[in-house]
């Protein structure tokens, strides 16, 4: 089995930052893919970033300059860099990832974490 937990939301007024923290546990091999993505009140799942295996991090064009994805792949973590956050970007955030587990090597599987909560004030 493995758990994907997300972390780092909250309650920020435009402007503000928030560092968004997943962290991957149980049978991880290793981890592929990992991404963020939003679902905004009322509206779909969109992706925000990526942070590919081979290091490509292609964002959304809304928030590049603005957001940093990184991971650490020694810790099984992803985080999301979220500076002069906009009131639009208020959603739930959900981690992504591509995991090859240690029960089954040369296959991977798609896991979703169960989000976190961003509100950006006006």
């Amino acid at each position: 089995q493995v758990q994907l937990v997300e972390s780092g939301g909250g309650l920020v007024q435009a402007g503000g930052s928030l560092r968004l923290t997943c962290t991957a546990s149980g049978n991880v091999h290793s981890i592929n893919h990992m991404a963020w993505f939003r679902h905004a009140p009322g509206g779909q799942r969109e992706q925000v970033a990526i942070i590919a295996a081979d290091g490509d991090t292609p964002y959304a064009d809304s928030v590049k300059g603005r957001f940093t994805i990184s991971r650490d792949n020694a810790r099984h973590t992803v985080n999301l860099q979220m500076n002069s956050l906009k009131p639009e970007e208020t959603g739930v955030y959900y981690c992504n990832a591509y995991i090859v587990t240690t029960s089954s090597v040369q296959f991977e599987f798609d896991f979703w974490g169960q989000g976190t909560q961003v509100t950006v004030s006006a």
